[in-house]
């Protein structure tokens, strides 16, 4: 079974994060960031588990910042499918930090739904563990979310 975070994928997240950012952005952008912060402000900031789980969505948190700026740099510290903990750094992003900030939330959106799918199908993977059961997806997702929520499945195993 196809596990990687193909062009389907890429599609199906460049469409959602399209959407995700016209809503919070709007046509105006972070008005907040943009009164407070001086436009030559660089940063670099981690994103940090805050519970045990299985990570899925990093490609698509690269998406989103690479859609708002081309010049903030990613490194991914954790795959996605692989189990993280409490603390763990799970990616450090660098560059200008009005666009850090920017896309900081809808990016945090998209790995906690797609890291949430993942860590329950991983549960279910691990209840059934022995038996000849199996856990599958379904076609009964949010509409525009059936290829993420899929790929999210089958990071956590299923």
């Amino acid at each position: 079974m196809r596990s990687e975070f193909g062009d389907q994928e890429r599609a199906a997240a460049e469409t959602l994060i399209t959407i995700a950012l016209a809503e919070d952005l709007g046509t105006t952008g972070d008005l907040t960031s943009q009164a407070v912060i001086d436009s030559a402000m660089r940063a670099r900031v981690a994103i940090v588990a805050r519970q045990t789980g299985i990570l899925a969505g990093m490609p698509v948190v690269g998406m989103v910042f690479h859609s708002l700026d081309s010049r903030v740099q990613i490194a991914v510290n954790v795959a996605d499918g692989e189990v993280v903990q409490p603390g763990q750094v799970l990616a450090t992003l660098s560059g200008p930090l009005r666009s850090l900030l920017s896309g900081e939330r809808t990016a945090l959106n998209f790995l906690t739904h797609l890291s949430g799918v993942a860590t329950l199908t991983r549960r279910f993977v691990d209840a059934i563990a022995g038996s000849k059961a199996e856990i599958l997806d379904t076609r009964k997702t949010l509409p525009g979310w059936r290829v993420l929520d899929k790929y999210a499945v089958r990071m956590g195993g299923g």
